[in-house]
Order: structure tokens, then sequence, then C-alpha cells
């Protein structure tokens, strides 16, 4: 066995059974692992009619074949479920050193149901599994937690985690690992505090086999080889400045910064909470997740009064929601907000977002002061930081906004105002001035997110070749192409960041000959070329078979009506609308799908799927 470990291990949290088989190596060639492996299961084991927070519900985490691997970013595991904020299908996905860790226990993934009577933890040493009790953890912040079980298992050990906001069940509630890194979208930690599951420690033992070493050598060094000569003769803007360095030479100067709630494309206080000020200001030292040569982490510390702490981050996504979003242009204040998510175990894209949102109905005076406990004003940086802290424990109007944005807007009368795809927050790019990123936003399995196909580099970045992101024709096949291949770097086990650029074929329409080659090297499967890109493309089918048995359709394929119908009225964007409607019809087309968003007969069955 090569790349895979050839184990899953299920876990029934209501009788407090752990049962280890083989892993469906027909599944595994087919679904590749990470992501195709977690919608594998969910469809084979799921209602997808179940409520997310029941014990019927689902979790799977899930590595690659190349996760724990020396292949560069080979860091990710996915965590698949139905989640509570949408009602939709989760992939939230993080790095650092937890997944490399899992891997190395011997499991390909977990597979978690049921519910525990009282508060427990899963503890995975070397591949054996137990379940502890977790009552003195309950209640413990992120931090405190990770430092418990470290004690009480092995120092060496990697910790993933819920903090307050899971165990409470807030609707965008995140899994945090090595303290800092998240899975963060859609309420996966609110599943996981729903089965009374505190954390999953691990320790792995095995190194992760490679089938051909000496062919894994050749690429990697040829593949390195090409990226350090790259970084020398142009620095990586994710090492000098991290992810929220993009916000000076991209978003804001794309005019697709989204600033108060998505009423404007630009923020005048950009430059006082961009990357470069991060890294002159509060830089302690750079972070890498395992075998990243990238290093986009920031490990940064705030002295000034009020807003004193120490931790990783902010990303992009984090300065833009809890930043431009609320109008807020003090980085300490949203560097301590995001200190407090990951303490509390908070999505930041979903927290600012749902904030903007509450501070755009004071604002039209569709929620008064008492409502919400006091003023929620535009630029309030103080309000802003305490409205986390609130969201996250669910005390006072912190208990309405730790149901998401749209709950919150529907509840006061208007809910054109949360800026959301199938209820999930959109991420930092606007729309209008993006026409390929609105479509994925709006046809992703999960809602609106990004990291399913990031258009922003061909429409913003000009990578790998610049197209023109105000024109809508011809848009919907690059987002299906692209969706497909970023569903096989999730199932991989990379990072989208260096996979994107220095594993496709710098084409247009990507393939993706690098993750053959590793994948061909470290599995010794021998994929073909479009062995590959059909297992993407069916990955992306079986998430949305799952999506249609769950209910929905083209009527969830959508946009808020600001960007269908509201032009930006200033920057580089001025006057453009999102062109969804008629990127819809094509987008369709080009999957093989009924005019409903539904895959066809002949598609499944092309794809084995029937």
């Amino acid at each position: 066995m090569y790349g895979w470990r050839g184990k899953i291990l299920r876990v029934d949290l209501t009788t407090r059974e752990l049962k280890e088989e083989n892993l469906d190596m027909k599944a595994a060639r087919n679904y590749i692992g990470g992501r195709g492996l977690g919608i594998y299961y969910l469809n084979k084991e799921v209602d997808p009619q179940c409520d997310p927070l029941s014990p019927e519900n689902m979790m799977v985490l899930a590595t690659g074949p190349l996760t724990g691997t020396s292949a560069p970013t080979a860091a990710r595991y996915m965590v698949m479920t139905k989640g509570p904020l949408t009602g939709a299908l989760t992939c939230s996905n993080s790095g650092g050193q937890f997944p490399k860790e899992l891997k190395r226990t011997g499991y390909d993934a977990l597979l978690i149901t049921g519910k525990a009577a009282e508060p427990v933890y899963l503890w995975i040493d070397k591949g054996r599994a137990e379940l502890r009790a977790a009552g003195h953890l309950w209640g413990k912040t992120v931090p405190e937690t990770h430092e418990k079980l470290l004690g009480e298992t092995d120092p060496k050990a990697r910790v993933a985690c819920i903090g307050p906001s899971g165990e409470k069940r807030v609707l965008f509630a995140a899994i945090m690992n090595d303290k800092h890194r998240a899975a963060g979208r859609s309420g996966v930690g609110a599943v996981m505090g729903s089965k009374n599951l505190k954390a999953i420690v691990v320790r792995g033992e095995s190194q992760v086999p490679i089938a051909d070493k000496d062919r894994f050598k050749e690429v990697q060094d040829r593949v390195m080889t090409k990226f350090r000569n790259a970084a020398k003769a142009a620095p990586s803007p994710l090492s000098q400045h991290g992810t929220i360095g993009v916000m000076t030479p991209l978003t804001q100067k794309s005019g697709v910064f989204p600033t108060k709630n998505f009423l404007q494309g630009t923020f005048s206080g950009w430059e006082a909470i961009s990357g470069q000020t991060l890294t002159a200001k509060y830089l302690q030292k750079t972070v890498a997740c395992w075998s990243c040569p990238v290093a986009c982490g920031r490990y940064t510390k705030i002295e000034e009064p009020g807003f004193e702490g120490e931790g990783e981050g902010p990303e992009y996504e984090t300065g833009f929601a809890l930043g431009a979003m609320c109008m807020v242009d003090n980085l300490a204040a949203i560097t301590k907000a995001n200190y407090i998510c990951n303490d509390l175990g908070l999505d930041t894209i979903s927290m600012g977002v749902t904030i903007a949102c509450a501070m755009e109905l004071f604002d039209k005076g569709y929620i008064t002061e008492k409502q919400a406990g006091g003023p929620v004003k535009w630029g309030d940086a103080k309000r802003m930081v305490e409205l986390v802290r609130l969201t996250g424990y669910r005390e006072g109007f912190g208990d309405q906004l730790a149901e998401g944005s749209y709950r919150l807007a529907e509840r006061y009368g208007h809910p054109e105002l949360a800026m959301v795809s199938k209820k999930l927050e959109m991420p930092g790019y606007d729309p209008r001035g993006l026409q390929a990123q609105g479509l994925n936003y709006a046809t992703t399995p999960i809602g609106a997110s990004h990291c399913r196909a990031h258009m922003g580099y061909c429409e913003m970045v000009g990578f790998p070749k610049p197209v023109d992101p105000h024109e809508w024709k011809g848009k919907a096949r690059l987002v299906k192409l692209w969706q497909d291949v970023f569903s096989l770097i999730d199932s991989a086990g990379l990072c989208i960041f260096f996979a994107s650029r220095n594993l496709l074929r710098q084409e247009l329409e990507f393939h993706p000959d690098g993750i053959l080659e590793y994948l061909n090297a470290v599995t010794g499967a021998e994929y073909s070329l479009d062995e590959l890109e059909k297992a993407g493309e069916r990955i992306l089918n079986a998430e949305r078979m799952f999506l249609v048995k769950a209910g929905f359709s083209r009527k969830d394929d959508t946009l808020p009506r600001r960007m269908t119908h509201e032009p930006l009225t200033e920057g580089p964007a001025k006057g453009r609308v999102s062109h969804l409607a008629e990127m819809l019809e094509e987008y369709y087309r080009e999957r093989g799908w009924t005019p409903e968003g539904i895959p066809t007969e002949s598609k499944l069955k092309e794809l084995g799927l029937k």
C-alpha cells in the first residue's frame, strides 16, 4: 500500500464503539482522497435530509494520498459533513501540522457518527484509538484545550478541537488545529459540538510509504528548483506579507475590495489595514504548514491598550471581513478580533460579514440600540471586537449574530441585506467586478467560497493568463474546469496556493500535470491525465447529487440581489453588476446538467455515479 494507508476508523459516539476497517481501494482510486473520500462516504451513508446537528449526521475527516509526504504543501485535510449554517454540504479545509500527524497514525479517514452522552475526546496513538472523558475541558478555549491535551497525552501529539463557540453551536463555529489553523466554513465546529466531541488528538509513527522514491525525487527536485528560481527572480507576495498582502496590489486596486457590507468596492482606510502595515507594525515571525516553501502564515503581537494579544493572523479574508466590511481601519482591533475568533473557534469570514450585516440593519433603522444591546455603528472598532466575543459565547446580541447573517437579516425583515450564497457569507472578492468569481460563488457545493475555484487568479492577477474580469461570456467553461481541478487539489491533500501556480499546466483551461506526476510517483496507481480529470469532475458531480437529494436546485445557485441589480458606484468596476443569470445557463450546459441544475442520467453514467 503506497500513499494511501489503507485503513479508516469508524467512531460511533453513541455506543462508544471504535471500529477499524479496510479502505475501499476502488473508491480511493475513483475519488482520490480528502474531499473525494468525504463525499463518497456521505453519499453512501448519510441521509441528505437529516438535521445537521442530529446524531445521524456524519463527520468525515479525510487526508489525501499526498498528505504527510514531502511533496510541497502536502499538509491538508478535509472536514466533510452536512453544515448547520447552510443545510448544504460542507468541505472545510485546513493545514498546519495536524493533517500530517493524522495521516501517520495509519488512517486515511475518520468517520464519526452519533452523540456521546457526555463530552469526550478521541485519542489516537500510533494507530491505537480510544475515547476519553472531556468534561473538564468543556468551556475551555482552544489554547487552553490544546495545552491540557498535550499534557494528558503526548507533548509531540497534534490537536484539533472546538472552542466554546462549537460547544454552543454557533452556526459558523470552526474546528481549530495546531491552535491557529481553522477548518472554518459552514459550521463544522457546531456539528462537532453537537456530538459532544471536544477534540481529536493524534500521534503518528510511520512515514507515508512512497511507491517509487526515485521517481518522486525527480519530480520533487524539478518542481522545487523551478519554484526557488522563480522566487529569487520575484519573491512571492504571500511569503512577503501573507495572504493579507493581496489587498494592496489586487482587490483595492481592482475595485473589488468588499466594503460596508458590499455597498462599496474600495475602502479609504485600506492602507492602515494592509499586509504591508501588518508586517511593519506587528509581525513577529512567519509560519509555514508542513512541507510548505511559501510560509504565508503570520505570527503577530499587539501591545496597543485594549487590544493586547498575540497569535497567528490576520489573513486577508479576516482583514476584509472584520475591517473593510465593517468600515474598521484599526489593524490592532482587527488582529485582536482575529485572536478571539481563533481562541473561541469562529470562522472569521462569516463573523465579520455578519457584523457588517448588523451594522447596515442598524444604520437603516431596522435594528434598535435596545435590540442590539447598544449601538452597532460603522467603523466602531471596540464594538466590533466586543461583538466577536459575545457571539462566541452566544451572549446578549451575540446570540442572534451566532445564527449567521441570513437568519439575522431575515429576523428583522430584510434578508436581502445578507451577503450570502446558500446562506454562506461571501469572501472578499466582489462578484460585480469579477464575473467568473460570482458564478463560482453561486455554484460551489458549499455556497459562497473562493477556495473551491479561485477565479481571481485569472480575472484579477492575470494568472496563468489575463482575462477581462468584466466580461461574462465564456466564463462558464473556465469555472467548470477550474472547479474540477480544485476538487483534485483538495482530494490529493495539497494547498491551492502552491498547486495552482506550480502543479497545473499554465493555461487558462487548467490541467493537473504536476499533481498527476506526484500521485503516480507516490501511489503507483498510474493514473492517466484523462482518468485524473474525470475524478475531479466525478467528485464535483457527487457533491451536486448530495445537494439535489437535500433539496437544492437552480433556485439556490444565486447571489444577493445587490450583486445582480445594484451597480458598483466607484472604482475600476464602477457601473458593473454580476451577469449570473446569463452565465448560469451556459454553466449547466458545460456541466451536462438539466436547466434546473440537476446532473443528467447520461452524465452520471459517464462518471460512474448512476
